[in-house]
């Protein structure tokens, strides 16, 4: 019964964010109170919603302090030559826009925390989509999926996760499925290669010119299929054309630059935010963070929490200026801490209930007895809808042991069943039990529901290329 439940409780979150339905803190919030109550365990909802929140409490923590730290280095123009040298190599060409999104997300990635990618990822690339009238939806989905590849590095977390469960060595888990990740990075930068030839084909092939009046807020459109070839056609610039989502072109974030004067600029390079003459004091903050957040000097949310107070400090010594800026970054830290901590409620109620448990135990014992010398085979494909339904955490921890118990039997090395974990980590980070994912759709002002359906489908094949890559290498 539980494990019915569980299923159903989860697709009908699903349905009503993809539809449009419910927001999705409400439904976070309301659908696995309600399903609480269908188990008999409603008077236990207060203690599995508080479980939850305590567990989720330091990563609110951590994308609180990180938005307004990241903020405020975006605020001094710490990432402006990243911008101006992905809109150099983007031009206006929609093809090199998603390419360079996946690029530069996958770059960023090596830094191990999603959070930071998405807020890189978007602040380079949000005025670029947004000038050119193209599917945000595509950004957040391709940045979701790069990033989820690079989420298996060892200090990502799912390949620390696997040997702490299966106490092995996470080098003996990650070295040898580099070639396999590599091949899925590979896909994910064809696949924006085939994103971006289809947003070109819906807009054009674009080029910014230069000499049109600031005023005009135009683009000349060379050549392109259905806005008009050859003659050079003039169309407002950002139209409001809309995505694959169907929803319009939302407006630019703080710092955006909406001229044309002296030629297209991501960000506005005459801000009032700038601080130049501390760009290198900036820099290696930021180098300073990223190493003692890998090396695990402190707690991540104790690391960020310094690294904002600091850079608010130095940065804007003015009480008034460290208002403002905490000011304009508040909507992005209310959006997430509001959605951790709504999620905190789903899977405080999913675990509480022991819906997972029932959940995970029904996979294992739904396998054949005849796949049991298949068990990594089966361990990956598990890992898509598992890393998907349930946290990392979860997963590993309650599950990889249990399937590695099983392959054993059968004689499949505990090293392969970790591999194949791996594989799903591409979908796991557009799961709605994932944080970060807001932080990605928070800031590019898309629709959670239309994040999902864009990006699901092109997240899953991305894991079974990854897969199916592992098996033809003998790694899985």
């Amino acid at each position: 019964m539980l494990t019915i439940l569980g299923f159903a409780m989860i697709a009908t979150f699903l349905v009503l964010i993809m539809t449009k339905k419910m927001s999705p803190i409400a439904a976070l919030v309301l659908i696995p109170a309600l399903f609480c109550v269908f188990v008999g365990q409603g008077a236990q909802l207060g203690d599995y919603v508080i479980e939850g929140v305590g567990k989720l409490a330091p990563t609110a923590a951590m994308l609180m302090f990180a938005i307004v730290y990241f903020g405020v280095m975006i605020d001094v123009g710490l990432f402006d030559p990243i911008v101006r040298g992905i809109l150099r190599f983007c031009k206006a060409d929609p093809v090199r826009v998603v390419v360079g999104t996946a690029v530069l997300a996958a770059i960023v990635s090596l830094d191990g925390d999603g959070s930071t990618t998405f807020m890189i990822t978007v602040s380079a690339m949000y005025p670029l989509y947004k000038r050119l009238g193209m599917s945000l939806v595509v950004m957040t989905g391709v940045a979701a999926t790069a990033n989820g590849v690079m989420n298996t590095l060892p200090w990502g977390g799912p390949t620390a996760r696997a040997a702490t469960a299966l106490k092995l060595d996470a080098a003996d888990i990650f070295v040898p499925m580099i070639p396999a990740l590599a091949v899925g990075l590979l896909f994910v930068f064809v696949l924006a290669y085939v994103l971006g030839r289809r947003e070109r084909k819906r807009i054009g092939y674009l080029t910014l010119d230069e000499i049109l009046a600031p005023e005009t807020e135009t683009v000349l459109v060379k050549a392109g299929g259905g806005v008009g070839a050859g003659g050079g056609t003039e169309r407002p610039a950002a139209s409001g054309a809309s995505g694959a989502s169907g929803a319009d072109v939302p407006e630019s974030p703080e710092g955006a630059d909406v001229s044309h004067a002296g030629g297209f600029q991501g960000l506005d390079p005459d801000r009032p935010t700038l601080r130049p003459r501390l760009y290198w004091f900036n820099a290696g903050l930021t180098v300073a963070l990223l190493a003692a957040m890998i090396l695990e000097l402190l707690p991540i949310p104790v690391l960020f929490l310094l690294g904002a107070a600091l850079a608010l400090t130095v940065n804007y010594p003015k009480m008034s200026e460290q208002k403002a800026r905490i000011a304009s970054h508040a909507e992005n830290v209310l959006n997430v801490a509001g959605m951790v901590f709504a999620a905190a409620v789903f899977t405080g109620v999913l675990t509480g209930t022991g819906m997972v448990k029932h959940m995970a135990d029904w996979l294992v014992d739904a396998i054949p007895a005849g796949m049991g010398p298949h068990m990594a085979l089966v361990t990956g494909v598990l890992s898509l809808p598992l890393t998907y339904f349930m946290s990392n955490d979860g997963f590993y921890f309650g599950v990889l042991p249990v399937l590695a118990e099983a392959g054993a039997a059968h004689g499949v090395s505990p090293l392969e069943i970790a591999r194949a974990s791996l594989v799903g980590q591409a979908l796991h980070m557009s799961s709605p039990l994932v944080p970060a994912v807001y932080v990605l759709v928070g800031m590019a002002k898309v629709e959670f529901g239309d994040h999902t359906k864009f990006t699901v489908k092109w997240a899953a094949l991305t894991s079974l290329v990854v897969l199916a890559a592992g098996i033809l290498f003998g790694i899985i």
